[in-house]
């Protein structure tokens, strides 16, 4: 996967910018609030139709103009594909591809697979299970589009019954009715979510490794799903035995959108064990597993978006992460950072073609 050119205008903090990428490695260098991060968000919103640090749409609009968009040419398997986004206030957002609208933009997903590390990755680690749901969906739906339908049915019919249970309702036909369509993509869902959680383990110890080095401890990944729990491994028995509870509550307490992610070094749970170097390391090494997973599920490699990752790593972390990435293993990347040494250390270690911009106030000058 490549994106070659990318046009912005309004985006943030970007009035305009229009720009041709390396095939290999693109960075960018500023001081902090100079519309670095923004270039990668627009990148990202052109995969996820979403920003990357939860930006509402009309957020995401240069403040005192009435739209955004953002046209970018991709190579996908060699062709060339083109995708441009629109956004405008009180308006859906628009997002074509190569001219042709989607009807759903749930159907875009997947098309440009991308993975994009950044300094709120240690909400993976730190946060609460809801960060790791959504990573841990957002990563499987861009591989399985049947997953993402699975995850949409079922949040659908999640809605459905929450409403019952705050209406007070005590039709158990009407229940029945929900609680099926949610046993039907539940299953495929605490399927899919265990069969990637066994995948991505030996990926993730082997990438912390060569951060960490040989001899460092061993990070775990475990999936803890709520259907582990029910005698005979159906939500239906899960809702059954929490319907009163739910009642009272008025929301339903049990199921995958309650599952989590176990996070462990040495067996130890990262969210109270894990050092700030360690928890920082470990989020560099998730997405580089993450990385791997999609190359091998798409076979295609992702975009790598790499956004201030150095801060807080020793001299010998940020070495071993320069020479990672300026594999061959890696497609096209595109890094930010506010100190040139670091940028200068990658491009040392590269030894195919490079770009490099400076950026201040979201302009975007050839260095």
């Amino acid at each position: 996967m490549e994106l070659s050119t990318l046009t912005l205008v309004n985006f943030k903090n970007i009035a305009e910018a229009s720009l041709d990428f390396s095939p290999k490695i693109n960075c960018f260098l500023g001081n902090n609030g100079m519309g670095k991060s923004n270039l990668l968000d627009a990148i990202y919103y052109l995969s996820f139709t979403k920003s990357f640090t939860g930006m509402t749409d009309a957020m995401v609009i240069r403040r005192g103009e009435s739209f955004a968009t953002a046209r970018a040419l991709y190579l996908r398997h060699g062709e060339p594909q083109e995708i441009t986004l629109g956004l405008a206030p009180g308006k859906r957002k628009s997002l074509r591809r190569g001219g042709k609208e989607y009807r759903r933009l749930s159907e875009h997903i997947g098309t440009v697979p991308l993975v994009m590390a950044a300094p709120q990755d240690i909400d993976l680690i730190r946060g609460g299970g809801e960060e790791r749901r959504r990573w841990m969906d957002l990563v499987i739906s861009q591989s399985d589009a049947r997953y993402l339908d699975a995850l949409l049915r079922y949040n659908n019919a999640l809605e459905q019954r929450n409403k019952l249970l705050r209406d007070g309702c005590v039709d158990y036909n009407l229940y029945l009715a929900v609680e099926t369509q949610l046993e039907l993509s539940a299953r495929y869902i605490h399927a899919r979510r265990t069969e990637w959680t066994d995948c991505l383990t030996g990926m993730l110890r082997s990438h912390y490794a060569a951060i960490a080095g040989p001899s460092a401890e061993i990070p775990g990944i475990a999936y803890s799903g709520s259907l582990a729990a029910s005698p005979d491994g159906s939500l239906t028995a899960l809702l059954d035995s929490a319907r009163r509870h739910d009642e009272i509550v008025r929301h339903t307490s049990v199921g995958p959108h309650r599952d989590d992610l176990l996070l462990t070094l040495d067996g130890m749970p990262m969210k109270r064990a894990g050092s700030q170097g360690q928890c920082k390391t470990f989020a560099i090494a998730l997405r580089l597993a993450q990385y791997e997973f999609l190359h091998r599920a798409t076979g295609l490699k992702p975009l790598l978006l790499l956004d201030d990752i150095f801060d807080k790593l020793d001299a010998d972390r940020v070495e071993r992460i320069m020479q990672l990435v300026t594999d061959s293993s890696f497609g096209q990347i595109f890094i930010t950072d506010t100190n040139r040494r670091h940028l200068d250390g990658i491009v040392a270690h590269t030894a195919g073609d490079y770009r490099l911009w400076t950026v201040e106030n979201g302009t975007f000058t050839p260095a």
